[in-house]
């Protein structure tokens, strides 16, 4: 027998419950070792790192269609962390994508300079960057000395999508052997993502 009942959140008047945000980690080319601050948010947060099939040789088409495929099985909002390649990444997926209204932010960290001569040599496919606005709140933070992306081209990428700028200390890329340990700061920048 159908019961026509409506739940305590579901009355009207009421505000439901608010579903969880996922995070969902997404490393750039070569992946991010076990020390690098997106594992070890992973590891201390819980939050989940989206496997490409091969980190060493990324297919544009490959990367994008994992993307859509976690985002679209995801239970609720998420919040995407990109790093290097993975920033490229978000770009490109956002422009096709039929799933981008469950993003509710993204945090882009030292986005790689894709189009830049040798970097066009070692991730084909991946050129021109997809310079169009995001459909979700963003913030980039670029590195003064980052050898993968001069820091007025990351700001340049910044403007295109719509993010927030973040300039901070000389970063080197933000990378494992940088010291950066777990970062705090980029972790205080995902809180205000999560808040939104």
């Amino acid at each position: 027998m159908f019961m026509n009942t409506l739940s305590e959140d579901a009355r009207p008047g009421l505000r439901p419950e608010a579903e969880p945000v996922s995070v969902l980690i997404l490393p750039g080319w070569q992946g991010s070792g076990p020390e690098h601050w997106q594992m070890l948010w992973a590891q201390r947060d819980g939050y989940t790192v989206v496997e490409q099939n091969d980190w060493f040789r990324p297919r544009r088409g490959d990367w994008l269609a994992r993307l859509d495929e976690v985002i679209g099985d995801a239970p609720g909002p998420v919040v995407l962390v990109a790093h290097s390649l993975g920033c490229i990444l978000v770009a490109a997926w956002a422009s096709f994508s039929r799933h981008t209204a469950r993003v509710q932010g993204a945090l882009l960290v030292a986005p790689a300079d894709v189009e830049a001569p040798e970097h066009r040599e070692r991730l084909p496919g991946w050129a021109p960057i997809v310079r169009q606005t995001l459909p979700f709140s963003s913030v980039l933070v670029g590195c003064q000395n980052d050898p993968h992306c001069r820091t007025d081209r990351a700001h340049e990428m910044a403007q295109n999508w719509g993010a927030r700028w973040v300039l901070g200390e000389p970063f080197e890329h933000l990378k494992v052997d940088t010291s950066w340990g777990a970062w705090p700061q980029g972790h205080a920048l995902l809180q205000t993502l999560l808040k939104e």
